[in-house]
């Protein structure tokens, strides 16, 4: 395992290094200058979009050698980084705005660099996920970062029913074409009392943050046209309603609300037993003689 410890080393290019940079997600003014120099000082950069990452270059007068690389062509790009890496070449790795990896085919590249034991390291910077939840007036404590939500009309609805009891805030992105059909699937789901706050073009000179509920602002974005991308925080379910609500599931649908959030079986379990007040071993007991009961009616017909 490679770690960089040393303060002065930081500030230097290493050999076979991937750096992830954040980039500016509406304001120049936020890269940093670590940031300017790890882009002036690596071999080449890997970019979302070269046309937009080399408008960002050239404000700053850097020069260095821009290589696409994103979701389409992740694979075929993400070997030819990866050779280089181990060739001894450091890279940049950044998407068109904000954090890479983040929502961004970046995830794959850094796990293709831990599987080969190639250093990565992170600069710090803009992300929008993060900007919006500290602007949104809602929990922050405990949070769940969604991302854009994936899929046909269907599977949309059906991710947000997996998550009707979750207790934490929420956090999606959005297009602004998309916007109104997502606020209605989620009153469907969520209820229009649901507190939300609607965040858009954030860092820019026409930032908005409107906090609002769900109801409310399906009937503004009604005769209002959506501008700019949008990144949704959504309040949690009330705790005490969504333990009321686990009382009318059978253990199997309550263990699989929380497998669908992404949990581990065991840690499913020990989260359902939780909110049942049963021990551990009683809700998997519980599972076994539902399956069991199902394995009987299969058997009967």
């Amino acid at each position: 395992m490679t770690a960089i410890t040393d303060r002065e080393e930081k500030n230097k290019i290493c050999p076979g290094m991937l750096y992830l940079v954040a980039t500016p997600i509406g304001n120049l003014a936020d890269l940093s200058d670590r940031a300017k120099k790890v882009l002036a000082g690596v071999d080449e950069i890997a970019a979302e979009d070269t046309r937009n990452t080399r408008k960002l270059l050239t404000f700053f007068g850097i020069k260095t050698p821009l290589f696409c690389y994103f979701e389409h062509n992740k694979r075929e790009a993400g070997a030819t980084i990866l050779a280089s890496l181990q060739a001894g070449h450091s890279w940049a790795l950044v998407t068109d705005a904000g954090t890479p990896a983040i929502s961004d085919p970046g995830e794959d590249l850094v796990r293709l660099c831990a599987e080969a034991g190639v250093p990565v390291t992170a600069l710090p910077g803009a992300c929008a996920c993060i900007d919006a939840l500290t602007l949104s007036a809602l929990s922050t404590r405990r949070f769940v970062f969604e991302g854009f939500l994936e899929g046909k009309t269907g599977e949309q609805k059906a991710r947000l029913e997996a998550m009707k009891e979750e207790t934490r805030t929420m956090v999606f992105y959005e297009a602004p074409h998309r916007l109104a059909a997502t606020l209605t699937m989620m009153r469907e789901v969520f209820g229009g009392e649901r507190r939300l706050a609607l965040c858009r073009e954030l860092t820019k000179k026409n930032e908005e943050v409107m906090r609002t509920t769900i109801e409310a602002a399906v009937l503004w974005y009604r005769d209002n046209e959506p501008r700019g991308e949008y990144v949704l925080v959504v309040e949690g379910a009330d705790p005490k309603e969504a333990a009321a609500s686990f009382d009318d599931m059978t253990v199997r649908e309550h263990v699989n609300v929380y497998l669908s959030q992404g949990l581990s079986k065991m840690e499913a379990i020990k989260k359902a037993a939780k909110d049942r007040g049963l021990s551990k071993g009683a809700v998997y007991k519980a599972l076994l003689d539902e399956e069991d009961d199902t394995n009987g009616q299969d058997s009967a017909l």
